[in-house]
């Protein structure tokens, strides 16, 4: 346990040294507010023992420093006895205790302890939640779903393999980072991934720039142009909204495709390359197909292997992970203490339809960290674009914990009964599902097939 201790009382520093070295504890000193913090910048400590008044940097500035630099340091105050209300008041600014002088060797030793028992189980609930993060993901997907393990599994077997993609799914189900993940995880990650919306560019310049073009070929060609492909030479080439390309450009694709060239316009000279394509979209192709507006030679070109993401309300069991994922990311960027949810906030956004998919729960997230005034966060202070019950409506004036027994019988129904794997669907403890089956005359028996 390494501590540091800031008096400006040499003997003071000596004392408390003394004390916390007989108990084992490993310390450093610094004689002032601007030394201690040079220290904690250079080392990490779980503990700093600060005084409150000092010359230039005070305990309370000392305390908003080293906070900001280390949220799981622990900072104690030691003050005078007629300074105590200053000290509850660095306790309400995140201090974990203060000490009045002269303290008692024992009750400092107690209070150090208790102080470092506290930073080592804020730094380990870390450890264990980048843990279970890194269990459940892959590269910038996340997912415990079955439905999302499958899509790792074929992810895995495709990332090596040069023969084309196609990523299916609804608008913000994470076609792109799929794309990505294959890419980064695969051979050709130390060479260019490279993406084009389709439906983005305009369409006299699409062909453009996915193929390039010479100097002076059309009006405003003022120099020579590389495309997309030969940007993505030896990598990999995303092709996001493949079903808006026109009908020309899809003949031309599907030869490039087969021949693995490109030519410029306004070139005749061909040009070979290596190019990886991940094709995505969000229509129905094969319907596509029978309309006639998209070819169905250049769909099983590109369909060589199928991956289709599902909907995130048919992924329920992620929608707690990816909503602690996405908290956590903005209460850092924002520098916001992480608060937690209740367990009324998680059912609720599990009973949320999502019609804009991760990409809308990730929204949802950063304006309740942003905008939201409660912690932790409650069902109520959720940010959220529109009915949380549209998919399941509740009867007309249904109390919460009716709604809750609802979402209970619904879990354990797709669950068949097992109470752990419930509990994972609705985001809770084990024991927190097994009281409120209790709480609501619920047999798990009765959801046994």
């Amino acid at each position: 346990m390494r501590i540091l201790i800031i008096d400006d009382e040499p003997s003071q520093r000596t004392i408390i040294q003394d004390i916390l070295n007989d108990a084992g504890y490993e310390t450093t000193t610094a004689g002032d507010g601007e030394t201690g913090m040079q220290v904690l910048q250079q080392n990490n400590f779980e503990i700093v023992l600060t005084d409150l008044k000092m010359p230039g940097l005070s305990g309370l500035q000392v305390l908003e420093q080293a906070t900001a630099l280390d949220a799981h340091t622990q900072v104690i105050i030691m003050t005078a006895f007629g300074s105590i209300p200053n000290a509850v008041r660095a306790i309400k600014k995140g201090a974990y205790d203060y000490l009045t002088k002269p303290f008692d060797k024992d009750v400092l030793l107690r209070l150090v302890r208790r102080a470092g028992e506290k930073s080592m189980l804020l730094r380990e609930n870390e450890r264990l939640q980048d843990a279970v993060s890194e269990r459940y993901r892959y590269h910038s997907l996340i997912g415990r779903s079955p439905a999302m393990q499958n899509i790792y599994r074929l992810m895995d077997r495709i990332r090596d393999i040069d023969a084309t993609v196609l990523i299916c799914g609804e608008s913000g189900t994470g076609k792109e980072l799929a794309a990505k993940a294959i890419h980064y995880s695969g051979k050709r990650s130390k060479d260019p991934f490279v993406a084009l919306n389709c439906g983005a560019i305009p369409e006299n310049l699409i062909e453009s720039e996915l193929f390039g073009h010479e100097k002076g070929a059309f009006t405003g060609a003022h120099r020579a142009y590389a495309g997309k492909f030969e940007q993505a030479d030896k990598g990999t080439l995303f092709l996001d909204e493949i079903s808006t390309m026109r009908p020309d450009l899809q003949v031309r694709l599907l030869r490039v495709l087969n021949d693995k060239q490109i030519t410029r316009v306004g070139s005749d000279k061909a040009i070979h390359l290596d190019v990886r394509v991940v094709a995505a979209t969000n229509d129905d192709l094969q319907k596509r197909v029978k309309e006639q507006s998209f070819r169905e030679d250049l769909y099983h070109r590109l369909n060589v292997f199928h991956l289709d993401l599902p909907p995130l309300r048919e992924r329920k069991e992620d929608i707690a992970l990816l909503a602690r994922h996405f908290l956590r990311k903005y209460a850092a960027a924002y520098h916001i203490d992480e608060p937690e949810f209740t367990e009324e906030a998680l059912l609720t956004l599990q009973n949320y339809p999502f019609p804009g998919n991760v990409r809308e729960l990730e929204h949802i997230m950063e304006k309740t960290i942003i905008l939201g005034d409660t912690a932790p966060i409650t069902a109520d202070s959720l940010m959220l674009d529109g009915d949380p019950h549209a998919d399941h409506p509740p009867e007309e004036n249904q109390s919460i914990p009716d709604m809750e027994k609802q979402m209970i019988e619904q879990a354990m129904r797709q669950c068949r009964g097992s109470i752990k794997e419930a509990s994972k669907a609705l985001g809770i403890s084990y024991k927190t599902l097994q009281y409120r089956l209790r709480k609501h005359g619920l047999d798990r028996d009765q959801f046994i097939p």
